[in-house]
């Protein structure tokens, strides 16, 4: 059997033409920024500080920024508190997600599309800033690490992707275990997470990428800087522009300046790296596992 390959016609040709040049302008505006940030951090600080416009290749190259960035406290303070609050709070988001989920998942559960309704209510109207610290101050939480964990311990859309992923297995499936003897915490254990691999995956990386850039609760509820998180460091060297105390009194004042720019832009490629470096991993299971939840609502 031939088959006649059909030529693209001249209107094709120019459409497909747009998309390709509307597609690497988009990756170019999305990319660059990054890049810049990365060659400006390796870059020598007088040079980098006189430059203006657009950065190809490092001016000279020094990666003192990054020695003076490690040699900095604060850095590898706030990397062990993120690291902590990214895997427990996972963690215990997931956990309670993955319950929440199987329950609202079931038919039979009593005022099931009421308690629904509750949840996406709150998608649209929260309490609010003020209410939700002085809750927090009565509970005794500003202050510690539980500040960082519950006040977002379930997220109400990613409660209604797996919910929706969950209601999707066949009833006929988990009614056959139950006749087997099998109870609700093994129907969730042997059969429900493992064929909702997908989107669980989704779930770790939506958490886990909040978890990562979580400031503003930090900057809200925590005084104590050795619970800071690495995001609230970030935040004091580039908003409050708090450089000071990395560049110290062996640079030479007119150094300071300009190694205060590079500094800036390590800091920024140090806290990105890590989650830059695990996102390929996880993200070839997100359109899986997005798609799996928008098969039945």
């Amino acid at each position: 059997m031939v088959h006649m390959k059909i030529r693209d016609t001249r209107g094709e040709k120019i459409f497909y033409a747009v998309n390709y040049f509307l597609l690497v302008l988009l990756s170019f505006i999305c990319v660059y920024p990054m890049y810049y940030v990365l060659i400006g951090s390796l870059s020598e600080p007088v040079r980098m500080l006189s430059h203006r416009g657009m950065l190809i290749l490092p001016l000279g190259l020094s990666v003192d920024s990054f020695s003076k960035v490690f040699q900095y406290p604060m850095i590898p303070i706030g990397y062990r508190n993120t690291l902590f609050y990214v895997i427990a709070g996972t963690v215990f988001n997931l956990f309670l997600t993955i319950l929440g989920a199987y329950g609202l998942s079931r038919k039979k559960l009593m005022f099931r599309n009421a308690i629904m309704f509750m949840i996406v209510f709150t998608m649209f109207f929260q309490g609010g800033l003020i209410p939700t610290y002085l809750w927090m101050k009565q509970m005794s939480l500003l202050n510690t690490f539980w500040a960082m964990l519950l006040p977002r311990a379930i997220s109400a859309w990613n409660l209604i992707i797996m919910r929706t992923s969950f209601a999707a297995i066949p009833d006929s499936l988990l009614e056959s275990a139950k006749i087997d003897g099998a109870g609700d915490v093994m129907i969730l254990s042997r059969i429900i997470i493992p064929l909702s691999t997908a989107v669980i995956a989704v779930m770790v990386l939506y958490y886990g990428v909040s978890n990562w850039n979580r400031w503003f609760d930090a900057l809200i509820y925590l005084r104590d800087r050795k619970l800071y998180p690495l995001q609230l460091v970030l935040r004091e060297i580039l908003i409050a522009n708090d450089t000071s105390q990395m560049t110290t009194s062996a640079v030479s004042a007119s150094d300071k300046e300009p190694l205060g720019v590079t500094i800036k832009y390590a800091t920024i490629i140090i806290a990105t790296l890590p989650i830059l470096t695990v996102y390929p991993f996880i993200q070839k299971y997100f359109i899986k596992g997005v798609m799996i939840g928008a098969i039945k609502g």
